[in-house]
């Protein structure tokens, strides 16, 4: 028994992975009739999905920390519980407040991959874990292609609780075989948990991801917004400066600010942006309508099965990239990844009008987006310290966040500014859609600049019975980082 659930336990954490992404997404094809359904505005049904953001970066990078102090797997199952408990208070109620309080908790969910990683890393022999931390990167990609069709099919053919009841279904089930398959990692980093510094990185992220996500709805320039913006530049530097000081921090900015371990924290957030633009242009594009020229007309669930190619490959290619990693090192797979994703852009540029182009595009990013993925979580498994590894891996899962929320924001400036009238009603224009994508090529070509910038590591040394790593290891990867 104890055999099985060894061999259980990394498609145990992989569907963890696969569940996070899939409540990330279920509700999408909801927001449309939301208002109607439970008699709230457009402006607090759009909460549905900022509460989750701003939970999800929030808990993350602090119940990374929590994980890597009290145990990886104890704060993974609270995550996982968060979720289900969140999505049990969404099957039972049509109250918008109670909803968006819901979707809240769900966002803990956010914490999951990189607690997983954290756990493969220390429980796995070297020779497995470039493979397993490969398939845990490629479950967001996984968990989005796959949760937007089946959400939009449920939506369509069932009553909307029928969704929120099957994720719960899902979530009882993912909380049992984690408690069960998952062994609890010895590997702990001991002191005191650092309130002040996590409700100062909340407050500050608060701010900041509130001012990019409603930007373009409240005005840029609105005394909110540029408020927002304000309160944010000055709780992050009081932040900063009390990370310094603490004895036990939140985030060690000194390791943070090596540049084996800040170079692969900018090349997430910009690879972050890269990969959001793919998803997110592509749904608007094909269900744009006929009458535009260039648009489908596709309902959500044909948008969603337009998606699901991406979805697929990345689940198989996960391995590939381990290989590239494990042959060539995971700066050359990230490389490869972010340059993937530009050329994924130079086909869609290319061609927007044609369904098999616009699925092949989309799909040569998530190509690209499983390799860049895949490196990530890598890089910085080899740059920090083991005791570090959940927590470092939250600020990275971090920035990939912050740079989807960025893109979503630049993407819609670029969108209201490229519109033309299709039947009396504004739509965006394909010059719109191609400037975006142009946008998000560029800023993959930059991942790859700075992915390239990495500096090289030595080969680590495990230890050869356990692969688990040896307190000469952990002293060797902060003196290398």
């Amino acid at each position: 028994m104890a055999a099985l659930r060894e061999r259980l336990a990394i498609p145990v954490l992989a569907f963890g992975g696969i569940l996070m992404a899939v409540m990330q997404t279920v509700v999408v094809p909801l927001l449309p009739d939301l208002p109607r359904l439970t008699g709230a505005s457009a402006g607090a049904v759009s909460w549905m999905v900022t509460a989750t953001l701003l939970a999800g970066a929030v808990l993350t990078p602090v119940l990374g920390r929590a994980g890597d102090m009290y145990g990886k797997r104890r704060v993974l199952l609270m995550a996982l519980g968060m979720m289900t408990v969140g999505s049990l208070m969404c099957a039972l109620t049509s109250d918008i407040g109670v909803l968006i309080v819901a979707r809240a908790m769900q966002g803990a969910a956010a914490a999951v991959v990189p607690l997983s990683i954290s756990i493969l890393r220390d429980e796995l022999p070297p020779e497995r874990t470039g493979s397993a931390v490969a398939l845990m990167s490629s479950t967001v990609g996984i968990g989005a292609a796959l949760g937007l069709p089946l959400a939009a099919l449920l939506v369509q053919y069932a009553n909307w609780h029928v969704m929120f009841w099957a994720t719960t279904a899902l979530g009882v089930l993912g909380v049992s075989l984690a408690w069960w398959a998952v062994r609890e990692s010895p590997v702990r980093e001991p002191g005191r948990f650092d309130t002040v510094g996590a409700l100062g990185l909340a407050a500050g992220l608060v701010c900041l991801l509130l001012a990019v996500s409603q930007g373009g709805t409240w005005g840029w320039t609105s005394p909110r917004i540029l408020g927002l913006f304000a309160a944010c530049a000055v709780v992050l530097t009081l932040w900063w400066r009390q990370q310094l000081r603490a004895e036990r921090p939140l985030v060690d900015l000194k390791l943070a600010a090596r540049p084996r371990v800040a170079l692969p924290h900018i090349a997430a957030l910009l690879t972050g942006f890269a990969f959001y633009g793919n998803s997110l242009v592509t749904a608007q594009l094909v269900q744009a309508p006929t009458a535009t020229g260039y648009g489908l007309g596709l309902s959500i669930v044909a948008t969603g099965l337009c998606l699901l190619p991406g979805g697929v490959t990345m689940l198989l290619l996960s391995p590939v990239s381990a290989r590239i990693s494990a042959a060539r090192g995971p700066r050359v797979t990230l490389a490869l990844g972010t340059a993937i994703i530009a050329s994924g852009y130079v086909l869609r540029i290319a061609d927007s009008r044609d369904l098999w182009m616009i699925i092949l595009g989309a799909t040569v990013c998530a190509i690209g987006t499983t390799f860049a993925y895949s490196a990530l979580p890598t890089l910085i498994l080899r740059a920090v310290p083991a005791g570090q590894t959940a927590s470092a891996n939250g600020v990275n899962v971090l920035m990939r966040t912050i740079g989807q929320a960025v893109c979503s924001a630049a993407v819609a400036a670029i969108l209201v500014h490229h519109t033309s009238l299709v039947a009396g009603a504004p739509v965006p224009t394909l010059h719109g859609y191609l400037l975006a994508f142009a946008m998000a090529g560029t800023v993959a070509l930059v991942a790859c600049a700075a992915a390239l910038s990495i500096p090289t590591d030595r080969a680590s040394r495990e230890t050869p019975r356990t692969g688990r790593r040896t307190g000469a290891r952990r002293d060797e990867a902060l003196e290398g980082a």
